[in-house]
């Protein structure tokens, strides 16, 4: 290994072309992204108004906005997921907190967030547009972070014992075993996630960046923002520019970074695929032709190995039979568990005495119809799509030149927001006399049901490529093979993105169960609807009691049907 770094270090000479086209490359997207910064942080007071545009011209410039944004929100989701992710599976204690949290979290609607964050990021930066920039990208985050450390929780919670076994001999200390094991281990499905998270960023694009809090309104120059004054202009020529743009947005940053990074990560599999199935790039193919990016790569390599191995190895074997606790250890277990869920009482008490204070118990009736009503949806919606996207997920995953020409279209029809779809909605409802009660319905799966999706096929891929030669040299086919192959090998990665597409499924429930079109708006009956209302109004005990219900309601879900499913996973698969 440091005869090659040695040899790379010493043989660099001149840049050839391709350096310097890599070079452009680079530092033109730097430029484009401090340009767009600067944008950012202009001067702003609330109440001033923020001109949106509907020309082609501008677009360009919103959609970089756009990127950003989602760019900044995807690096914060990036750290949540490894140092919540893995603290969630290493210690119990944590897992108690974090796990239920994040199933809170996911729940709790993207208005919610905006609601409650916006004044405090206005605050934090007065007289600055920082304010609600950072609302907004808060706003975006919360629709990436929570898909992405479950999956990266479920990767580290069953990663295979050889490789456990294989860090106890090499004698890895805790953060060796972290980033030589655990990390890239769980790169490959944690990056399908982040490209599903991202394309989650579009389907609440118009809410974070038109954000309509108390009555203001703040529109960020942004795609989102452009097809909100789009849809109440109800203007069909910037809704068509508006999806073109975004395409061509999607298509640049999966050929930019999303594919190469697959291709890296290509490395961290188990089983290597062979060349004709191995991820491709052009991006990757003109960097490995260049001789300077490649010498600072390999110094890059260098330092990354330092920082791993600080701390050196592991000074006794560390063994997989779980230790029984001591005593006190068990006390300890037990005393957090009350101080938890005292905590948890207490919150719990403040919620219904605020809410008590301003509302009647009629009221709380209302909310709680209003989930049963949502949550019936969300049910019906999620057992229709694991029949269709489970198997297209599994025809997918098992043609790796076909996952790879499907992935940008598969990005760009999760990334399309429902806004997009009133129009066509709203007009079919009105003509032909539909009931809005159920054909909104669908509104709200549209981009949930990609979690399931993208798990799928990452489930797929995972799987070793001798199990399908053993089940083929056998003569395994049919149901037999679904039964015995498939199913078990994607069901971890399935539960993983059926409680992800559920909580995205509440969350849009805001979106689909109010669509408007110009002047005309259809409402069907829900908690979704509810809280967008009362959102708009500024009734902070309404919207309170709307996002409480909705917690209870998806950890109700989650606590009674998908951890036991989960937990099933673990034994059974693990």
């Amino acid at each position: 290994m440091l005869h090659r770094y040695y040899t790379l270090t010493n043989a660099v000479s001149a840049p050839n072309r391709w350096d310097i086209l890599a070079l452009l490359l680079i530092l033109g997207l730097v430029a484009l992204f401090t340009w767009i910064a600067k944008q950012m942080a202009l001067p702003y007071h609330l109440g001033d108004p923020i001109a949106i545009s509907l020309g082609v011209r501008v677009l360009p410039g919103y959609a970089l906005h756009t990127v950003l944004r989602m760019a900044m929100a995807l690096v914060c989701s990036f750290l949540f997921t490894l140092i919540f992710g893995a603290l969630a599976a290493k210690n119990r204690q944590a897992e108690r907190i974090i796990i239920p949290l994040l199933d809170i979290l996911q729940s709790v609607p993207v208005l919610g967030f905006l609601s409650i964050t916006i004044v405090g990021f206005i605050a934090l930066f007065p007289g600055s547009l920082w304010g609600p920039q950072c609302a907004s990208i808060f706003a975006i985050f919360t629709s990436q972070a929570w898909n992405m450390t479950f999956s990266f929780y479920q990767s580290l919670r069953t990663v295979p014992s050889d490789l456990q076994e294989a860090a106890i001999m090499f004698r890895l200390s805790a953060w060796q075993r972290f980033w030589r094991i655990e990390v890239p281990f769980a790169m490959p499905s944690l990056l399908w996630n982040a490209m599903m998270s991202m394309s989650a960023s579009w389907f609440f694009v118009v809410a974070s960046e038109a954000i309509s809090v108390a009555n203001q309104t703040i529109t960020l120059p942004g795609i989102g923002s452009y097809i909100d004054v789009a849809i109440k202009q109800a203007n069909l020529h910037a809704v068509a520019y508006a999806i073109v743009a975004m395409m061509i947005v999607i298509v640049l940053y999966d050929q930019l970074f999303f594919r190469p990074l697959l291709c890296w990560s290509e490395k961290f599999k188990i089983i290597q695929d062979t060349p004709q199935e191995a991820s491709h790039s052009w991006i990757v193919s003109v960097l490995q032709r260049t001789r300077w990016l490649r010498y600072c790569s390999a110094k890059l390599g260098i330092a990354a190995s330092l920082f791993i191995n600080l701390g050196g190895g592991s000074k006794k074997p560390r063994y997989l039979e779980q230790q029984p606790l001591s005593t006190s250890a068990r006390y300890r277990a037990y005393a957090w568990n009350i101080l938890l869920f005292a905590v948890v009482l207490g919150l719990s008490i403040a919620l219904v005495r605020f809410v008590a204070l301003s509302l009647h118990w009629q009221e709380v009736r209302h909310a709680l119809f209003l989930g049963s009503v949502t949550g019936l949806r969300v049910i019906i919606l999620i057992a229709c799509s694991s029949l269709l996207l489970i198997p297209l997920g599994v025809y997918i995953g098992i043609n790796p030149r076909l996952a790879q020409v499907l992935s940008p279209v598969i990005q760009v029809a999760a990334a399309f927001p429902a806004n997009l779809l009133f129009p066509a909605v709203v007009l079919l409802i009105v003509k032909y006399h539909l009931n809005a009660e159920i054909w909104t319905a669908p509104l709200m799966i549209l981009g949930a049901q990609w979690y399931i999706l993208f798990n799928v096929i990452a489930g797929v891929l995972a799987l070793p490529k001798d199990l399908y030669q053993v089940t083929a040299n056998l003569g395994v086919r049919g149901w037999l093979w679904w039964r015995r192959l498939i199913l078990p090998g994607i069901y971890p990665y399935y539960i993983t993105g059926a409680i992800t597409a559920a909580g995205g499924a509440w969350n849009a429930s805001i979106i689909a169960e109010c669509v408007s079109w110009g002047d005309t708006t259809l409402t069907a009956t829900g908690l979704g609807a509810y809280i967008k209302a009362y959102t708009a109004d500024g009734d902070f005990p309404r919207i309170a009691l709307g996002i409480g219900v909705m917690c209870l309601y998806v950890v109700l879900f989650n606590r009674l049907l998908w951890r036991p499913l989960y937990a099933f996973a673990e034994r059974r698969f693990h």
